[in-house]
């Protein structure tokens, strides 16, 4: 099984990503598939967003809602996506996840938060290996 599969066929994916200072911070996301990129949205403002704009290199692995790992970690590239990529990553999400994630949207219409931006995921494609600090939640 490829690692696209593997870490797509998770309910969550638990996304790392780097300060400017090394240090990890981990975060399970709801995942989708298309092709051989995985997807997820966050807010645009978020400390996740953020920490992509400087460093695209991610650690992933399947992990429960609480972010406990439930297979093996890998190493990745991400990289935020535009208007119409975010879009199509929100369809991506409303089908794999159904009403929960209709739900979410519309809450986050009413609160009216920043808005949400696509992430774009290539599993396998760092430089960047586990290391112990990199692993910890």
């Amino acid at each position: 099984m490829d690692e696209c599969t593997r870490l797509s066929e998770s309910k969550y994916l638990s996304l790392t990503t780097f300060r400017k200072s090394g240090d990890a911070v981990a975060t399970p996301v709801w995942v989708a598939r298309d092709g051989d990129h995985l997807y997820v949205t966050t807010k645009s403002d978020s400390g996740k967003a953020k920490r992509l704009r400087n460093n695209g290199e991610v650690l992933l692995a399947p992990c429960d809602v609480r972010g406990n790992l439930t297979g093996e970690q890998v190493p990745g590239t991400a990289r935020l996506l535009d208007e119409a990529g975010t879009k199509r990553v929100g369809a991506l999400i409303n089908k794999r996840y159904g009403l929960l994630a209709k739900a979410m949207t519309i809450g986050d219409k009413v609160r009216r938060g920043s808005p949400s931006i696509g992430i774009e995921i290539t599993p396998g494609a760092a430089g960047q290996t586990p290391t112990p600090d990199a692993t910890s939640h």
